[in-house]
This record gives C-alpha cells, structure tokens and sequence, in this order.
C-alpha cells in the first residue's frame, strides 16, 4: 500500500497528526520476511509448532511491523527520515496474520536550532481491535525551511 506524503515542506508544527498507514498482515508476507532477515523461528513460520505455544498460532516477527513505522516515516518526512531518523519504540503484543495494522502518530515537539529542526514524533502501531502492537516515537532532523 503506497501512503501520499500529507506533511508539506514550510508547514509542520507541534500537533501536525502524521499520514496513516494501514497494512494487513499475511502468513505470506512473514514467511518472505523470514527468509529475508534468516529468522526462521518456528512461532514465525510453522504453525502446527504455534499453535501449541502460549501463543497460540504464529506471530509476525516484530521487526516487520516495525518496518511499517519506517515507512510512515519515509512517506511523512522522505529522504531527511532516510539520513537521520532514529527510532524509541516497544514491542507491546503479537501481530498476527490477518491483523491489519494502522500506522499513525503526531508531532510532538519541534526543537529549533540555526540550519537544522529536531522533529520528534509519538507513533503508534494497533490492530483492528485497537489493541496497541508498538508504541514509542521517532526522531528526525529537519531544515528550517521545512518548519512553518
């Protein structure tokens, strides 16, 4: 799913809610994901060994979902989030396949400094329930003339 960038260069302020992304979680897309990243932990990949976990079935590996942050940070601030972004997040539950994912958060603080804006975001992934699957916020620099 491709998300239009929404924050316009010379208008960003403290509040600005960021674009929302929502994603659907597949077993397909976490076995690719496996196999990118090497991470072939059966609660990831074989479901007949997750569903006799604690968990019940498999699980999305969390780094995937955070992917998902990345890129709705990419969609938001382009290349200044690809040079300096950083992220403080929490893994806070499992996403499943069939989840969708709803990827979204908010400006919370603009630190301005000669040449160059620290932009710090609260971002929030959650399922269709509502149910939170990672919180935190990001951090990326910004130029004056990106700050309204």
């Amino acid at each position: 799913m491709e998300t239009e960038l929404e924050l316009q260069p010379g208008n960003l302020r403290e509040g600005m809610k960021l674009p929302e992304l929502k994603k659907s979680v597949t077993q397909q897309n976490i076995n690719l994901y496996a196999q990118a990243s090497r991470d072939f932990n059966p609660i990831h990949i074989d479901e007949n060994f997750a569903r006799n976990t604690p968990l019940g079935g498999t699980i999305a590996h969390g780094m995937l979902i955070l992917a998902y942050v990345s890129e709705l940070m990419t969609a938001a601030f382009g290349q200044s989030w690809l040079a300096s972004g950083k992220l403080n997040v929490r893994l806070r539950s499992p996403a499943r396949p069939g989840d969708t994912i709803t990827v979204g958060g908010k400006i919370r603080r603009i630190q301005r400094s000669e040449g160059e804006n620290l932009v710090t975001c609260d971002v929030l992934c959650q399922n269709q329930n509502g149910e939170p699957v990672i919180t935190g916020e990001t951090s990326v620099r910004v130029r004056d003339e990106d700050i309204g």
